[in-house]
C-alpha cells in the first residue's frame, strides 16, 4: 500500500525542506549558517525589480532573520566560488556542481543569436570570446560592446554592428554556458568573464554532462529542497520537461530515494524524499519574496495552503488586486496575510502600500506582521513603517506597528 500523508503532513514536510519550519536562530547570523541556507535550497533566483531589496536576498532574510548581505555576495565572487549564475528556475545563483546538468537540459531560445545571420552571429562570437580572455578583468556588456566599436544606437533596419546584435551574442554564450557573471556592478549588470575563469571547476566545468543523468540529478536536488511534490513541482524547480522528470522519479523510487505517497486532496501522487522530515508541528514566521523557491509553482502552493498567488508586477495599475511587489506572509504553517510592500531609501522608511489578511488568519496575526515588518526595516537600514489604508488588514496592522 501506498503511504498516504494529510493535508497538513505535507504541509510541514514541505516547509522543514524549506528551512522554514523552525523559529529563525537568535543572535549574529554567521557566514556558516548562510552557506549551509544556500546549499539547502541549491538556487536563489535573481530578479532585476529592486523597489524592496534585490529578490535574492530575501530568501534568507526569511529563513535567517537580518543577516550581512556582503555574506551571500562573498558565496558568488571569493574564490572558491560556492555559488555561480546560470539558468535555473529562471536565471538563479546555483550551486557549483549543478552547472554542468544545467547546461546539459538548457533549452532557452528566447533571448539568442538564433536570428542573426550565421557570418555576422559567428564573428561577434569569437571576438567577444577574444575581448573577454585577454581583458584582464571582467567586462559589462556595455564595456564589450565599446571595445567591439560597434553603435551603441539600436538599428532597425539592418543587423549592422549594433548594440543589440552584441547583446544577443553575449546572452547566447551565457546560456551556452561559455561565458559566467563574475560578479554584479551597483547598477546590478553583468560582469561576464570566460567560464573557467568563474567556476571553482576551472575548464572541467565546460565538460558535457549526460542529459540522462543530468535530469536524474537535479530532479532528486528538487526532491530534497521540496520535501514532497507531484512531477510538476519536481520539474517547476529547475525548468525540467515534465515527462522527462517523471521518469526521473520512477527510477529514483526504484532506488529508494524517493517514495511515491498519496497526499489527502491531491489529484496527482507526489514523491517524498528519503531524508524528508515531517514535523508534528511547526513555529516558523517569514515574509515571503514573490521569488521565493516555496512559492515558485502557483499550483502546488495552492494544494498546499490554499493560497492563490500571482505576481502583478506586470498588471497594469487599475488592474492589480493586491498590489505591485506583494510578500505573503507565513505564519506557522499557514499563510495568513499578504503585504504590497517599497523601500523608500531616500526617506528611511519601508512603506506597507497595502495589507490584506487570508479567510480564518488568526487574531494575532497583525501583530506578529508588524514584528516582522520591524525586522525587515531594521535589516534594510530603514527607520520608519508608515502603513498606508489599503486592504482589510491595514487598519489592525497600522495599530499594531504603532505599538512595536
Amino acid at each position: 500500500m501506498k503511504t498516504q500523508l494529510s493535508l497538513r503532513q505535507a504541509r510541514r514536510t514541505a516547509l522543514a525542506a524549506q528551512g522554514l519550519a523552525r523559529v529563525r536562530p537568535a543572535g549574529l547570523v554567521s557566514a556558516r549558517q548562510v552557506g549551509r541556507t544556500f546549499e539547502r535550497l541549491a538556487l536563489l533566483q535573481i530578479d532585476s525589480v529592486n523597489v524592496l531589496a534585490r529578490s535574492h536576498y530575501l530568501p534568507l532574510f526569511s529563513r535567517l532573520g537580518p543577516y550581512d548581505q556582503a555574506l551571500l555576495d562573498r558565496l558568488g565572487t571569493r574564490r572558491p566560488r560556492r555559488m555561480v549564475e546560470y539558468w535555473a528556475h529562471e536565471a538563479s545563483f546555483v550551486r557549483p556542481e549543478l552547472f554542468a546538468d544545467l547546461r546539459a537540459v538548457q533549452r532557452r531560445t528566447w533571448m539568442t543569436a538564433h536570428s542573426l545571420p550565421p557570418a555576422l552571429a559567428e564573428d561577434l562570437r569569437e571576438r567577444i570570446l577574444g575581448h573577454l580572455e585577454t581583458a584582464g578583468k571582467p567586462l559589462t556588456s556595455r564595456q564589450v560592446v565599446e571595445l567591439l566599436g560597434h553603435s551603441k544606437v539600436r538599428d532597425t533596419s539592418d543587423w549592422g554592428w549594433n548594440w543589440n546584435a552584441a547583446k544577443r551574442v553575449l546572452e547566447d554564450l551565457f546560456a551556452a554556458g561559455l561565458i559566467s557573471s563574475a560578479g554584479r556592478t551597483p547598477q546590478f549588470e553583468r560582469l561576464y568573464a570566460p567560464t573557467p575563469a568563474v567556476h571553482p571547476a576551472g575548464a572541467a566545468a565546460l565538460e558535457p554532462s549526460d542529459p540522462e543523468q543530468a535530469v536524474l540529478r537535479l530532479t532528486e536536488v528538487a526532491a530534497r529542497a521540496h520535501g514532497i511534490a507531484t512531477v510538476r513541482g519536481l520539474a517547476d524547480y529547475f525548468r525540467l520537461q515534465q515527462r522527462e522528470t517523471a521518469v526521473a522519479a520512477e527510477i529514483l523510487a526504484g532506488k529508494g530515494i524517493l517514495e511515491r505517497v498519496e497526499v489527502a486532496g491531491w489529484r496527482q501522487p507526489a514523491y517524498l524524499h528519503a531524508e524528508a522530515v515531517v514535523p508534528r508541528t511547526v513555529s516558523g514566521q517569514a515574509l515571503l519574496s514573490p521569488f521565493d523557491s516555496l512559492i515558485f509553482e502557483r499550483r502546488r502552493l495552492e494544494e498546499l495552503f490554499g493560497f492563490h498567488y500571482r505576481i502583478e508586477i506586470y498588471t497594469p495599475l487599475a488592474a492589480r488586486r493586491y498590489g505591485y511587489y506583494v510578500l505573503p506572509f507565513l505564519l506557522g504553517e499557514e499563510l495568513v496575510a499578504r503585504v504590497d510592500l517599497k523601500a523608500n531609501r531616500a526617506a528611511g522608511m519601508l512603506l506597507v502600500q497595502a495589507a490584506f489578511s487570508e479567510p480564518g488568519a488568526p487574531p494575532h496575526t497583525a501583530r506578529q506582521l508588524a514584528a516582522e515588518l520591524r525586522l525587515m526595516a531594521e535589516w534594510l537600514g530603514l527607520g520608519q513603517i508608515m502603513v498606508k489604508p489599503m486592504g482589510d488588514l491595514a487598519p489592525a496592522l497600522k495599530l499594531a506597528v504603532c505599538r512595536e
